[in-house]
């Protein structure tokens, strides 16, 4: 076991460290040196153990091949967000949105309209991509605090895809755990719902005090109306997207889909923007069209305004800016493949199952467990999938349904991924809406409270619902 814990605790010494050395830009660079350095440490760890050098490093490329799709995705939403700006569709939501939103009401607003777009798709990325961006642009436009914005979308966001049949994490939980799908989402109700019930009353009572006053709203949406052509016509990809998830069109090509829809509604509404953003980057072009398009989609959009905070709210996107993140996650997912294949992480799995001795400590090891396998394996897929088979016969032995397993999974496994920054989805939420992990998630608040209402339903003995008795 002491051999088991060496590169995690190394792992660990090494972040206090770049978090005391380079502060909020360790995530630019020393986390992941980081991270290489504890998987060569993993890697020792299983040459001793037996295992040949070939085995190591396979294991790494099998770890990193779980965090392929979504490194495109995350790749490909670099791409849209570019396009989005360009084409004016971020600028125009933020526009119609700061006439809407009130910034009292804006925190609980957001995560209200985040759950209900989640649990029509499915997708927490998704809404994250699209909603999530322009309703942190209208925050920046209220100059409320993008980190509080930002757990108030992810908590909508995670909210609406634990209890959408069309949530890949949902089908996950379900399925490793040999449960009904719908039976899965009634049972994971009793604890969902009072834990997104606490985050509205505390986003209700969240302080805007710092909104922008209106005049100043009133001189952001001149600029954004003297920059852009705004209408509800370049908010075409906006819909195009919703439209292509709802359809069930795995998110790859419908975010690609929806860039192209963002280039042929720039290419139509936005001619004069895309030339002078062309002319901004390289005054010699002979074709501002395309190099400007071409420039946005990989180097992302750079406002040329003359007003400062709509060029910091609009200057956004690209695919190079994701390539940081994508570093981030590969280091990440190669340290967890090389803790998974020499048992190091099962090993560890087992010593929490060890101390179970009541309900409540099996609901207390099964969120420990996913949270666990969240930090060192950085997939929430893996964090649900390997605890689910390895506590699946405990539940069995006290009598409970494994509905109780799959709920506590999704408590657990999908609730704490977006609050660890090398994970995927850390990654992708600091990525995608531009605040990093750890300054959003004391915000998150549905994501932290779910799994200790859990926790606490454990011991309590609340809903834990007993094990089907077979008929004689």
């Amino acid at each position: 076991m002491l051999l088991s814990f060496a590169p995690i605790a190394l792992l660990v010494l090494l972040l206090f460290s770049a978090v005391q050395l380079f502060g909020a830009d360790a995530s630019y660079g020393p986390n992941q040196v980081a991270l290489l350095i504890a998987t060569a440490c993993a890697g020792l760890v299983g040459m001793y153990r037996g295992m040949s050098w070939a085995d190591v490093q396979d294991s790494m490329v099998d770890g990193i091949k779980v965090g392929l799709a979504p490194i495109l995705i995350l790749l490909a939403v670099g791409g849209l967000i570019g396009s989005w700006m360009i084409a004016g569709t971020v600028p125009a939501m933020i526009y119609y949105g700061v006439s809407i939103l009130d910034p009292d009401i804006f925190f609980a607003a957001a995560a209200i309209i985040c759950a209900l777009a989640s649990i029509s798709i499915g997708s927490s990325w998704t809404v994250a991509g699209t909603l999530g961006i322009g309703l942190i642009g209208i925050a920046d436009s209220y100059g409320l605090p993008p980190a509080m914005a930002a757990g108030a979308i992810i908590s909508g966001a995670y909210f609406g895809d634990k209890l959408s049949p069309l949530s890949d994490t949902t089908n996950l939980a379900a399925a490793c755990t040999n449960v009904d799908l719908f039976a899965h989402i009634r049972h994971m109700l009793w604890t969902t719902v009072p834990a997104f019930c606490v985050a509205l009353l505390f986003y209700s009572f969240m302080d805007s005090g710092s909104a922008a006053a209106p005049e100043q709203i009133a001189e952001l949406r001149s600029a954004i109306r003297g920059e852009f052509n705004v209408s509800f016509g370049v908010l075409t990809p906006l819909v195009v997207m919703l439209l292509l998830i709802w359809r069930k069109v795995p998110a790859y090509p419908a975010i690609m889909l929806a860039t192209v829809a963002g280039i042929i509604t720039a290419l139509t509404l936005q001619v004069p923007v895309l030339e002078k953003f062309a002319l901004a980057a390289n005054p010699d072009t002979t074709r501002p069209l395309l190099e400007g398009l071409w420039r946005t989609l990989f180097e992302g959009f750079q406002g040329t305004t003359d007003n400062e905070s709509l060029n910091s709210l609009i200057s956004k996107g690209g695919i190079a800016s994701m390539l940081n993140t994508v570093w981030l996650i590969v280091s990440a997912l190669a340290f967890g493949g090389v803790l998974e294949r020499t048992g190091i992480l099962k090993q560890i799995l087992d010593a929490v199952l060890k101390a179970v001795k009541s309900t409540g400590d099996l609901v207390l090891a099964t969120v420990t467990g996913g949270f666990v396998t969240n930090i060192l394996a950085a997939d929430q897929f893996l964090a649900i999938a390997l605890p689910g088979r390895l506590f699946a016969n405990t539940y069995d032995d006290f009598n409970l349904s494994r509905e109780n397993l799959s709920r506590t999974l999704e408590d657990s496994a999908t609730m704490t991924s977006a609050l660890i920054p090398w994970n995927t989805c850390g990654a992708y939420m600091a990525a995608t809406l531009g605040v990093a992990t750890f300054d959003y998630a004391p915000y998150a608040i549905f994501n932290i409270v779910c799994p200790l209402i859990a926790i606490a339903f454990g011991y309590l003995l609340v809903k834990q619902k007993p094990a089907a008795v077979e008929p004689a």
